[in-house]
């Protein structure tokens, strides 16, 4: 272009053009201004901590029932709040195979390795940031008082949720089915009786296919009819000879075997029951 050209009144004509059309860049003091007075987009601060307490889980023991516990705290927290509310959780799941190991020591007097293994599982979900803990096991359970004294977290008792379910029911006399261990050792019919409440349990042979069914099928997942029938023959007895008014599946596993509609007694579902006493604490209820 002619130098005389981009002098004269055609060369400042076009500028003013092209700024005014917008082609130029809008200088940074015109950006627009956050909240704390500096240049660029406005940030909304981060919504409050919802009031619940997380629940910590030590499942896996096994994965079947922890599925159940999965699954109804997931339902009652939607209930309760409705919408797409569900419950905050933390779950360790612990490797079954080996601690089935550690629970066939224990039943035979050593808890060493079983003990260390449910407080490492503590400690875990204490670090990841749960507020209490949930031990999805009837049996282990027998380690509330020493996780609470070791890990510094409160942890809910399943034969605390139980007895009061049952004290609410009414009823005096109950069926105390589960692991051999929970059969037969003071730690839950102790919990119980702090409720007033009367436990009768299996015999020798009948507690022994309890337990063997237990550990062989629905710690796997396996649902047998046989299984099935023997267990109600088992509770029709206790029902009959023992004054049993109720039941109550204290194995976490028995309610995959065991419903309401297959005994004429009324059956206490203790997954359901600490399932249900974890989300009232976790919502502050």
């Amino acid at each position: 272009m002619d130098i005389k050209l981009m002098r004269g009144p055609f060369y400042v004509a076009l500028m003013a053009a092209v700024i005014f059309s917008g082609c130029a860049v809008a200088p940074a003091t015109d950006l627009p201004k956050g909240d704390d007075g500096k240049q660029g987009p406005s940030i909304e601060a981060a919504p409050e901590k919802r009031p619940v307490k997380t629940i910590g889980i030590i499942g896996g023991v096994s994965w079947a029932s922890s599925i159940e516990y999965y699954r109804l705290m997931n339902e009652m927290v939607r209930d309760r709040l409705g919408g797409v509310n569900s419950a905050q959780i933390l779950m360790f799941s612990i490797e079954f195979g080996e601690f089935s190991k550690q629970e066939r020591m224990a039943e035979k007097g050593d808890w060493t390795l079983i003990s260390q293994t449910i407080l490492d599982g503590a400690q875990r979900l204490k670090q990841g940031g749960a507020d209490f803990i949930v031990i999805a096991s009837n049996t282990l359970n027998s380690l509330a008082d020493t996780i609470e004294e070791k890990v510094g977290l409160p942890v809910l008792h399943i034969a605390d949720a139980t007895g009061k379910a049952v004290r609410k029911s009414g009823l005096e006399t109950v069926a105390l089915l589960g692991t051999r261990y929970t059969m037969e050792q003071p730690f839950y019919q102790e919990r119980l009786g702090k409720y007033g409440i009367k436990v009768v349990i299996p015999d020798k042979k009948e507690r022994d296919y309890i337990n063997a069914v237990i550990f062989d099928e629905l710690c796997a997942n396996r649902i047998s009819k046989e299984s099935k029938d023997g267990f109600m023959k088992i509770i029709d007895r206790l029902r009959k000879e023992e004054g049993a008014e109720g039941v109550i599946l204290g194995c976490t596993e028995i309610p995959l075997l065991i419903k309401q509609e297959d005994v004429p007694i009324t059956v206490f579902d203790t997954t359901a029951i600490h399932s249900e006493a974890a989300v009232e604490y976790s919502l502050g209820r």
